[in-house]
């Protein structure tokens, strides 16, 4: 530990992102999408000029954030762009969730938002999933800085629907409810709705997941002008222009081909649908999911040694060793036919 860092440095621990290995894997640890981007997508990198790289981007992503807008059925004064939604994230906890009070937040999230919490000294208070491992939104109503939660949560999979969460925002009316959307897209109902209705509402989202752009780092927000504008002033006074040319463009082409991301969209559905009944069959107890991944645990097999199991035979699940989670293994849907091996791998290490 260097002398040389900056006090709060030392203090920090990072987030551990899921791993990217080098040799070949069938990868389902990461949630990436199985399917390959829009078309359209491979056409902008082929007609996308050089020359255009020569000149800054658009810092205000003007072009993309009314595509989005159409997409999301609101207007552009509504939506913000970002690097990717992690970076969307640290600039709304910077602008709104450096309060006297604490952030809360669910104990059992995104492991981004505490370490969120410790580089901007937020303190945080957490509370407990119920018992059916959902959100506690009423323990999240009480007094506090801010509400942050993923909705489906993640890694559970569990989602509220759009009036449990327009419930909460009746009760917290003086601070920001931050609704997370990473996974909306595989089964849940999105909150943006709910935004000319409740202007301490911010809802985030991503083109990582459902879109299959994870590659490329494209996130955005959705809120009243009035926190549109904090993230803004936040944004310029760390790095005006996030989103290059081409992530612009690549994004636009995304959200224009509605067809192939219903599509695809139900293809992980379904797959993720009939894995949940063969982990089933195999003894496995599977929490009901929104997303494109199950939480699975086995009451007669421990789960780092399954972890180790199939990574051995060639297949890579996440694994939180954590005590409220090291009996669980987090499964990305894939598809059909690497679900096919994970079950065929799975019934030889639980004999």
């Amino acid at each position: 530990m260097s002398q040389l860092w900056s006090p709060n440095v030392r203090e920090l621990t990072p987030y551990v992102p899921g791993e990217q290995p080098r040799e070949k894997l069938i990868k389902l640890n990461t949630n990436e999408n199985p399917y390959p981007p829009a078309p359209g997508v491979e056409r902008v990198l082929r007609e996308f000029s050089a020359d255009h790289l020569r000149r800054y981007p658009d810092p205000t992503s003007s072009a993309l954030r009314e595509a989005l807008a159409q997409a999301l059925g609101t207007t552009s004064a509504n939506v913000f762009a970002g690097n990717g939604s992690d970076e969307v994230l640290a600039l709304a906890f910077q602008a709104f969730f450096r309060q006297d009070k604490p952030l809360a937040m669910p104990d059992i999230s995104y492991s981004f938002y505490p370490v969120y919490c410790r580089m901007y000294d937020i303190d945080s208070q957490r509370f407990a999933l119920d018992d059916q491992w959902r959100v506690d939104l009423d323990a999240l109503a009480s007094d506090s800085g801010g509400v942050i939660f993923a909705n489906p949560n993640a890694p559970t999979g569990h989602g509220h629907g759009r009036e449990a969460i327009a419930a909460l925002l009746d009760k917290v009316t003086d601070r920001v409810v931050l609704v997370d959307e990473a996974y909306v897209d595989f089964g849940g109902e999105s909150a943006v709705p709910l935004v000319e209705r409740y202007p301490n509402l911010l809802v985030t989202g991503t083109f990582s997941k459902s879109r299959s752009l994870a590659g490329l780092r494209l996130g955005y927000a959705v809120g009243s002008p009035e926190l549109i504008e904090g993230l803004t002033r936040v944004k310029d006074s760390f790095n005006s222009y996030p989103v290059d040319a081409l992530a612009s463009a690549i994004g636009i082409a995304a959200l224009e081909d509605g067809d192939y991301f219903e599509a695809t969209r139900q293809a992980v559905i379904t797959t993720r649908e009939r894995t949940r009944q063969r982990l089933d069959d195999l003894g496995f107890e599977v929490l009901p999911s929104q997303t494109n991944f199950v939480l699975a645990s086995h009451p007669k097999h421990d789960a780092a040694q399954l972890f180790v199991g199939l990574r051995e035979r060639g297949i890579l699940v996440r694994h939180f060793n954590t005590e409220t989670l090291r009996d669980h293994l987090r499964i990305s849907i894939g598809t059909d036919d690497e679900m096919d091996s994970l079950i065929e791998v799975l019934s030889d290490l639980c004999r």
